[in-house]
Parts: C-alpha cells; structure tokens; sequence
C-alpha cells in the first residue's frame, strides 16, 4: 500500500489554468500561465524564469486580480510565488 499524501501548506492551492502576466516595477511584463492558487500564493509556467525579479505583480485580468509577490523557488518553466 502507497502512504498517502501529506499537504504541508497552511493554505490549500486551487488547480486553475487561466491566463496571467508577471508585470515588473520597470515596466516589463512576461506572460504566464497560472497553474494553481491559494490565498498566499502560487505556481505559474512562464517562458523562461532567468531575469525574474526579486518583487513583481501577478495579474489575471480576467478575475480582475493583482497581487504583489515575489519568486520563492523555480524549476525550468515552472515558478513558485508567494503574495506580499
């Protein structure tokens, strides 16, 4: 028998596949694409992590969602962040 999972966040992540944009205080942007969410974070696919700066703003224009957040870990295209 597999033991089962143990979720060790304090906040559940929701599964999403919408649209997104890290938008960078030097006028940047760098689509993304959102892949899960919760209330003090999440986790986004982007182009390429490389140059990603220390803060920016995750925006879902189609929620009307913007939060400040930073990068907490990365994997090839994957980006982990946490809202500010």
């Amino acid at each position: 028998m597999s033991e089962p999972i143990v979720q060790r966040r304090a906040h559940p992540r929701h599964r999403v596949f919408k649209a997104g944009r890290l938008a960078f205080h030097n006028g940047g942007v760098v689509d993304c694409t959102v892949r899960n969410i919760s209330s003090t974070g999440a986790r986004v696919d982007v182009a390429t992590p490389v140059g990603l700066p220390a803060s920016f703003m995750l925006l879902i224009e189609t929620d009307h969602f913007s939060r400040l957040c930073h990068p907490v870990w990365s994997q090839d295209k994957q980006v982990g962040i946490a809202f500010d």
